[in-house]
């Protein structure tokens, strides 16, 4: 077992995102249907933890950026610390509009134009948060999600407020558009694995990781694309379904990026000022996993050698066993044999 190739992959931001937008998507779907009569404020529980935690670790890794400066010495540490300070202030951004919202649903004293403006604003500062991060060889997902949903930020609230009066189908255009363009994205992705797939050149590694990257694009996107159909039917009143079956394709999709972060690789190091991987951070904040992880046993027989398995509890391995033990002291007694010092025999005749 080697827990260091196990978390190796695993990012924790990523999976700590996805698992809070799980956990507010069923609590949303209840909450709609009236499974449950908790306050929105409580239903929110899940984004307040995510933004809790984004605002803690940034927090501590600013400290430990200020208290320690040759740590800024190592490697692109500006950088990550920059890319961690953009991350911060879109997750701010988005907590304001998660505040708005969450008032908006409690009382109705807003328009849900002025709850989108937040949004609005974020989605024009990503585009330019995206160029940067493409200059500097950085991950934009956030980003990207925010600069290519400005035009479904602006519809979405026109229709919430009736300034207009398009159909379900037409406020969703843009995102019908991003939806295609990842549909174009995974057919691309499922060609590319087949051809992988069929070049004996290419290792084995290098074919699991196209096939998991297919996969995991097929179960993510088209998820989405069910789920953006159904919506737009539940919502212009064609079904009746309760909306946790609504959103069932959704919390697929959602679900697939949870077990997607484990091979995600990547984050930010300066996060809770950590500066390493989140497998080294772990082994060496826990000593005992390390010692643990670092067990390694192996039976090594003739038997097993020549090709064949052979359960620990066989008679055959045992006897194999003995056999080489009794082979290995033979050889150790030669050893000894050799190694004794010659001594000369003396003849000595003693009269009667």
């Amino acid at each position: 077992m080697n827990l260091q190739s196990l978390f190796r992959d695993f990012n924790p931001s990523k999976f700590i995102v996805h698992c809070s937008l799980f956990t507010f998507i069923a609590l949303f779907c209840l909450k709609l249907d009236g499974d449950i009569d908790w306050p929105w404020y409580a239903v929110f529980t899940p984004l307040w933890v995510w933004k809790g935690i984004t605002i803690l670790g940034a927090t501590v890794g600013a400290i430990v950026w200020c208290r320690y400066p040759h740590y800024r010495l190592e490697g692109d540490s500006y950088t990550q610390f920059k890319a961690m300070l953009i991350s911060l202030s879109l997750h701010l951004i988005l907590l304001m509009f998660e505040l708005l919202a969450c008032d908006q649903l409690t009382s109705k004293r807003h328009l849900w134009v002025l709850v989108f403006i937040p949004l609005i604003f974020g989605s024009v500062a990503s585009v330019g948060a995206c160029v940067w991060a493409v200059k500097h060889d950085r991950s934009f997902e956030l980003e990207l999600f925010l600069a290519v949903n400005a035009l479904q930020f602006v519809s979405l609230p026109l229709k919430l407020d009736q300034f207009v009066s398009w159909s379900w189908e037409v406020v969703f255009v843009p995102l019908w558009i991003v939806v295609c363009l990842s549909l174009v994205s995974v057919l691309y992705n499922i060609i590319f694995c087949g051809i992988m797939m069929r070049t004996p050149e290419i290792s084995l590694q290098q074919k699991k990781a196209a096939l998991h990257s297919a996969i995991g694009n097929a179960c993510t996107v088209l998820p989405l694309l069910c789920f953006q159909v159904i919506i737009a039917d539940k919502l212009e009143g064609e079904l009746k379904y309760r909306y946790i079956i609504i959103f069932s394709p959704l919390l697929v999709a959602v679900f697939t990026l949870i077990i997607l972060s484990f091979s995600a690789k990547g984050g930010n190091k300066w996060w809770f000022g950590i500066r390493k991987s989140f497998s080294q951070f772990l082994l060496s904040a826990l000593p005992f996993l390390q010692e643990y992880g670092n067990i390694d046993i192996s039976y090594h027989t003739e038997t097993q050698s020549a090709g064949q398995n052979v359960p620990l509890d066989s008679n055959v391995q045992m006897d194999d066993f003995d056999r080489n033990d009794k082979k290995s002291r033979k050889g150790l007694n030669k050893k000894i044999d050799h190694l004794k010092p010659v001594v000369p025999i003396i003849s000595i005749d003693i009269p009667d």
